[in-house]
């Protein structure tokens, strides 16, 4: 048996799962000075609201990051 290779040449895009069965955009944030994250969660405001918990558990915690993660597609035209 001999390996063959096909290429396909065309144009690619990508752009946002808008589809009806795309996997939901979730949110987290992060603390910058200890890496602790918090879950994950269809709403943003849910996830920002950890960042006061954590704050309050943890008083020189000042800093973070929004975690999003959004699904993406991408597919040929030819």
């Amino acid at each position: 048996m001999t390996a063959r290779t096909v290429f396909l040449f065309g144009t690619w895009t990508l752009q946002p799962d808008k589809e009806p069965d795309a996997e939901p955009i979730t949110y987290a944030m992060e603390c910058a000075v200890c890496g602790e994250t918090s879950p994950t969660w269809e709403d943003y405001g849910v996830a920002q609201n950890w960042t006061f918990t954590h704050a309050g558990r943890n008083p020189t915690h000042h800093t973070y990051r929004e975690v999003i993660i959004r699904p993406w597609r991408a597919w040929m035209r030819r």
